[in-house]
């Protein structure tokens, strides 16, 4: 069957949480005290590439944002983030003596710089 109807099961989330960082963010939010957190991801003008990235929690989930659950933690982006955040992915890793973090595999990443935390 042909139809104009666009195929919204094809289309990319605007970002999920890999297991490992829903995991540790659960575990984040569980210590904070409040289960009604979630964890927001956005993109803002600014450092050494161009854009960077911020990451907080948040009780408050807006109309326009666009929410994604994994593993029972939600992840929030405002609807501009979440346009440049299609496909990304972010991790947890437990690095030992190097430490440990998140890290976002944005696919709409045209370069990065030596801190990690800015991009084009």
């Amino acid at each position: 069957m042909i139809t104009n109807e666009p195929d919204i099961a094809a289309a990319p989330a605007p970002a999920t949480l890999s297991p490992a960082a829903a995991a540790k963010v659960a575990e984040l939010i569980a210590a904070e005290g409040d289960e009604s957190l979630a964890l927001r991801l956005g993109v803002r003008p600014g450092g050494c590439s161009g854009f960077q990235y911020e990451m907080y929690f948040d009780g408050q989930i807006d109309d326009g944002d666009v929410v994604n659950e994994t593993g029972g933690v939600r992840l929030v982006l405002d609807a501009q983030s979440a346009e440049m955040l299609t496909g990304a992915t972010v991790d947890y890793k437990e690095q030992g003596l190097q430490g440990s973090g998140f890290a976002i595999n944005n696919p709409n990443q045209q370069r990065g710089c030596g801190c990690g935390q800015s991009f084009c």
